[in-house]
């Protein structure tokens, strides 16, 4: 296994670590671990997704033991955000890696500042 492999495994982990807990999605970490790596910004969303939808099934389980999960509201929450995924698919197709940098720091002091005053 290369080092970067086994990073990317590492990373995995706590991802996983952190979603489960958190509920948070692993693209906040995973996105801009993969830019910084010198992913473009549409590869970095797409793997992202493929790297949370196996952390997601995973933690559904572990949470669907523990019987922590609103099957029906999970899956109304699902089917709005099929709509959504596609559309912003295609969205980030039309956005330079440099501006999605760009949107993607505003969004995450965003809401690192709303959770801050929240507090």
């Amino acid at each position: 296994m290369t080092w970067q492999n086994a990073m990317f495994v590492g990373v995995g982990v706590l991802v996983g670590l952190g979603a489960s807990f958190t509920g948070l999605g692993g693209g906040i970490l995973m996105v801009p671990l993969l830019l910084w790596l010198g992913f473009e910004a549409q590869r970095s969303v797409g793997t992202s997704f493929l790297a949370i939808l196996v952390i997601s099934v995973s933690a559904l389980f572990a949470h669907g033991k523990l019987e922590n999960v609103d099957w029906r509201v999970g899956l109304l929450l699902g089917a709005g955000g099929v709509v959504g995924a596609q559309m912003g698919a295609r969205l980030v197709e039309h956005i330079s890696t440099a501006s999605f940098r760009k949107v993607f720091a505003v969004l995450l002091v965003s809401m690192g500042v709303y959770f801050f005053a929240k507090s």
